[in-house]
């Protein structure tokens, strides 16, 4: 999708990192944008941020687990802007984590009902406006290199983004030669606050847990790679050439292309011994 002056984007997880970082690339590129967020206070300074620059932008508190409210969202949007062009289902969440085995259910239930549920929801709320247009789009699923490879003790977020992966695949696969392009998005440090996520977690799923000495220690490493990473407008550039290069994988790490390759080659040798195996 090459051109953008004019048509509508709409993003979640837009009040801050990279979901803010897109609305301001495609408002710089001329589009009208609708951000989303489950922060009412820091969506409004968003919107008002980007408005400042001249955007054409509204602003809609959604929680992307709750598949009423992007329903509600998407019919705010159209009722807004007319027509929806580029949909970024980028919200995300990440838990304490720990062994798989000590993943308290309200942590599996969060996560993936933010980082996965939230992607199937977007798509179902939106997908069926842009068909129906019929001026083609472009879909954008915020998975991680998480999607890749499998870090240990972050169970919840790897199960999640590999995902989003398979999702956005399956979906680029339904939507070719429809004029509708997909990305998935796989960052590795990127300067977010994805560390903090937590102050969003909803009380009904149970208190969180007193992170022990290691967790905490396992945070605050996190936090200095997070500090050290990617700005969040360069993974939006990055993002805005794969749109109107119409690219399904968007990396931002090429230096972690040697993790990815190690995998591939242990699946490949998986291969070689099922083809050398005598029963």
């Amino acid at each position: 999708m090459r051109e953008l002056q004019g048509k509508t984007a709409f993003v979640t997880g837009g009040a801050s990192g990279i979901g803010l970082a897109l609305g301001r690339a495609f408002a710089a590129a001329g589009m009208k944008v609708m951000l989303a967020d489950i922060e009412a206070a820091p969506l409004a300074e968003a919107v008002r941020g980007l408005a400042a620059t001249g955007a054409s932008t509204k602003g809609v508190v959604c929680d992307v687990a709750d598949r009423v409210a992007v329903e509600r969202a998407a019919a705010e949007t159209i009722a807004a802007f007319g027509k929806v062009h580029i949909l970024c289902n980028n919200a995300g969440v990440s838990a304490w984590g720990g062994p798989v085995e000590r993943i308290p259910p309200g942590d599996w239930d969060w996560v993936i009902g933010v980082n996965l549920m939230g992607v199937i929801h977007g798509i179902a709320a939106f997908l069926p406006h842009i068909k129906a247009q019929g001026e083609g789009g472009h879909i954008v699923n915020t998975a991680s290199m998480a999607g890749m490879v499998s870090p240990p003790r972050m169970s919840p977020y790897n199960v999640t983004k590999f995902a989003v992966v398979t999702l956005s695949e399956t979906l680029a696969a339904e939507l070719a030669d429809s004029g509708i392009g997909v990305s998935v998005l796989c960052p590795g440090w990127v300067q977010t606050r994805i560390n903090e996520s937590a102050r969003n977690r909803p009380p009904r799923l149970g208190p969180m847990r007193t992170p022990t000495p290691e967790a905490l220690a396992r945070r605050e490493q996190l936090a200095d790679l997070l500090r050290a990473g990617m700005s969040v407008d360069e993974v939006a550039a990055r993002v805005m050439a794969a749109i109107r290069d119409d690219d399904l994988y968007v990396f931002t790490h090429p230096e972690m292309r040697g993790v990815l390759e190690d995998r591939f080659r242990r699946i490949l040798a998986a291969y070689d011994k099922a083809d050398a195996f005598q029963p």
